[in-house]
C-alpha cells in the first residue's frame, strides 16, 4: 500500500490504524537544533482530541506522544524523529456485528475492491483516527516556521455548520488563543451556541453535519511555490483534499471569483502593496505576500444510527444500522488537522525555497 509519504523536502510517514496498538508518524527532513519537546506536541495533540461533551465521541484517548529519535537534549538532530500515539481505548465490539458489510460513505468497499480485504475495525488507515500522526508531524513544522519566519501565524475557525454560517470576519483581529477556548472555534459567540444546537439536534435524529473550515496563514514570504506542477496552492489543496472528510478547497475569493469581471477579481497594487487579496495570498502558485486564505468543505461523519441500504463483500443487498462511537461532526476537532497540513506543506516549499537561495 502505497501513499503514506507526504512531502518532499520536509517528509512525513504516517502509519498505523485506528483500532491498531498504536500510530505515529516518521519525519524526515527537520532542520537541526529546533526546540523540541513532547509536552508541545501533547498541546497540539490535545486540540484533535475528543472532547468531554455531546459534540464529541465517547472514544476516550489520552493522545499523549512518545518521541523514539530524532530529539537530542531537547533539540532535534537533523535526523528522522519518529513519534508514537498508543491507542488506549479501543472497542472493536461494534464493528464485529458488521463484518464483511460494507457501511455508506466509508472506504470498506474501495478498500475490498483495491486490495481484496480491508480492515472493518473503524475503518483501519481509513479513520478519522489516522489524522492524530498528521497534527503530530504538523506540530514539529509549526515550530520550524515559528523560528525561520518572523511574525509566522497559522490558525483555523469554523466559518459554517450545517448551513449555518459566519458571513463575514475581520481576519486581523483573530488570534488562535482566543478562537480555541470556543467548544467549535467559531470567532462569533452569537453562532456558536446555535452550530451546537444544530449538531445536537442531527444527532438525537441518527444523523450528522457536515461544515466549513477556513484557514488564514500571515507572513508568509514572497516567493513560495515551485511552477507548473508543484504550485503551492497545489500543493495545499493535496495535503487538505487527503484529510479523508474533507471533500473541496477553494483559496480567497474562491468559486465567488467566477461571477466576477476580471476588474473585480484581479487583485490591484499601489506603492504599500497589493489593494485587496482576492487570490488569497497565492498568484502564479507563487506566494505574494498577503495572507494564505484557504477554505476547505467537510463532509458530515459517514457513521450514523439511521438504518441505510448496502451490500455485503458477497454483493447481496442488505440493511446497515452503526453502532459504535463516532463524532457527529468532523468540526473541530477536524481543524487542526487542517493547519497541520497546511503547516507541513508551507514548511516543505520554504526548504524547497531556501534550496535555491
Amino acid at each position: 500500500m502505497g501513499g503514506n509519504t507526504y512531502g518532499r523536502f520536509f517528509r512525513i510517514t504516517t502509519w498505523g490504524e485506528s483500532h491498531g496498538k498504536a500510530l505515529g508518524v516518521v519525519i524526515d527532513g527537520c532542520p537541526p537544533g529546533i526546540i523540541l519537546s513532547e509536552e508541545e506536541i501533547n498541546k497540539e495533540l490535545n486540540l484533535r482530541k475528543p472532547k468531554s461533551d455531546e459534540l464529541s465521541t465517547s472514544r476516550k484517548e489520552d493522545d499523549r506522544c512518545e518521541i523514539l529519535s530524532g530529539v537530542f537534549e531537547g533539540k532535534t538532530l537533523g535526523t528522522p524523529i519518529s513519534i508514537i500515539i498508543y491507542n488506549k481505548d479501543v472497542d472493536s465490539s461494534s464493528y464485529e456485528k458488521i463484518k464483511g458489510v460494507f457501511r455508506p460513505g466509508h472506504a470498506d468497499y474501495t478498500y475490498f475492491k483495491k486490495y481484496g480485504l480491508y480492515d472493518h475495525r473503524g475503518g483501519g488507515r481509513a479513520s478519522g483516527r489516522e489524522t492524530v500522526a498528521r497534527v503530530a508531524a504538523g506540530a514539529v513544522a509549526r515550530k520550524v516556521l515559528e523560528k525561520e519566519i518572523k511574525g509566522f501565524e497559522l490558525f483555523s475557525f469554523t466559518k459554517d455548520i450545517g448551513g449555518m454560517g459566519i458571513s463575514s470576519i475581520d481576519q486581523n483581529s483573530l488570534k488562535r488563543e482566543d478562537i480555541i477556548k470556543d467548544r467549535l472555534w467559531c470567532p462569533d459567540k452569537r453562532f456558536s451556541g446555535q452550530m451546537a444546537q444544530l449538531i445536537l439536534n442531527a444527532k438525537s435524529q441518527g444523523e450528522s453535519v457536515g461544515g466549513i473550515v477556513e484557514i488564514v496563514v500571515k507572513n508568509v514570504p514572497v516567493g513560495l511555490g515551485e511552477p507548473v506542477f508543484d504550485k503551492l496552492e497545489a500543493d495545499l489543496g493535496k495535503g487538505l483534499l487527503s484529510i479523508g472528510a474533507v471533500k473541496g478547497v477553494e483559496f480567497g475569493g474562491g468559486f465567488n471569483l467566477s461571477n466576477l469581471f476580471g476588474s473585480e477579481s484581479n487583485d490591484q497594487m499601489n506603492k504599500k502593496g497589493f489593494v485587496t487579496n482576492r487570490a488569497g495570498g497565492i498568484v502564479g502558485g507563487i506566494s505574494n505576500g498577503e495572507n494564505i486564505v484557504i477554505r476547505v468543505a467537510v463532509k458530515p461523519i459517514p457513521s450514523i444510527s439511521n438504518e441505510q441500504k448496502t451490500i455485503d463483500i458477497k454483493g447481496n443487498e442488505c440493511i446497515i444500522k452503526i453502532g459504535g462511537r463516532h463524532d457527529p461532526c468532523a468540526i473541530p476537532r477536524i481543524n487542526p488537522v487542517c493547519e497541520a497540513m497546511v503547516a507541513i506543506t508551507i514548511l516543505d516549499h520554504l526548504l524547497m525555497q531556501k534550496s535555491i537561495g
